[in-house]
Order: C-alpha cells, then sequence, then structure tokens
C-alpha cells in the first residue's frame, strides 16, 4: 500500500487546512486509517484514527473540537479537516493505515496498529 498525503502549507494562526491521503490499494475500504504528527524535536503523537467503515473515528484530546478526520472509499481518500489552528499544531503530518484485522487489541491511537505510513505533509501555523 503506498500513501500519499497532500494539503499541508503555510497557514496563520487561526485559519483552517484539510488534509488529504490517498491510497494505492483498492480495498481501502478494508483498511483503518490514522493520521500522526511530528514537531521539531518531539516524539510523533497521534492526531486522529478512522476505522475501516467509517463507523468510529478519534481524535486525540489537544485537537478535540477543532480537527475532524472523514474518509471517502470511493476515491481511497482520507481527510483530515484543521480549523482554528494554532502553532503549536505545527508538524510534519503522517498518514498510515492497519489493515482491518491487525493487531485488533491495541488502540487506534497506537503507531503499531498501522502497517504503512505515507512520506508526510509538512504544516505551518505562524502567530
Amino acid at each position: 500500500v503506498q500513501l500519499q498525503a497532500s494539503g499541508g502549507g503555510l497557514v496563520q494562526a487561526g485559519g483552517s487546512l484539510r488534509l488529504s491521503c490517498t491510497a494505492s490499494r483498492r480495498t481501502f475500504s478494508s483498511l483503518n486509517m490514522g493520521w500522526f504528527r511530528q514537531a521539531p524535536g518531539k516524539e510523533r503523537q497521534f492526531v486522529a484514527a478512522i476505522s475501516w467503515n467509517g463507523g468510529a473515528t478519534y481524535v486525540s484530546d489537544s485537537v478535540k473540537g477543532r480537527f475532524t478526520i472523514s474518509r471517502d472509499n470511493a476515491e481511497n481518500t482520507v481527510y483530515l479537516q484543521m480549523n482554528s489552528l494554532k502553532p503549536e499544531d505545527a508538524a510534519v503530518y503522517y498518514c498510515a493505515a492497519g489493515l482491518q484485522d491487525y493487531l485488533p487489541g491495541l488502540p487506534f491511537n497506537t503507531e503499531r496498529r498501522y502497517n504503512y505510513w505515507g512520506q508526510g505533509t509538512l504544516v505551518t501555523v505562524s502567530s
């Protein structure tokens, strides 16, 4: 599975961006999808995830109420709508894909839950 993330860029604090991640796999609808981010000098952290059928979504407390994850299985794409951006949201954002039945006992906010990772897209937020 190849993942191509896009949509990053420079935005002022309070602004919005929508990230997209398109997967090469035909059976995209069987993949759990997640977004993680990594700021300079910091560990990669969970941002949001959506189950293979879109029936469950998860967001980290730090972005709750501001970020929304969604998916379009017909387009093999997962989205991360980011509103009310803050300077602390600046990071490289990575999308990740996990096979539906891969380590189902792990929560969605765990990196090990995901088999495939995209190259990342940079989000910069100016204050």
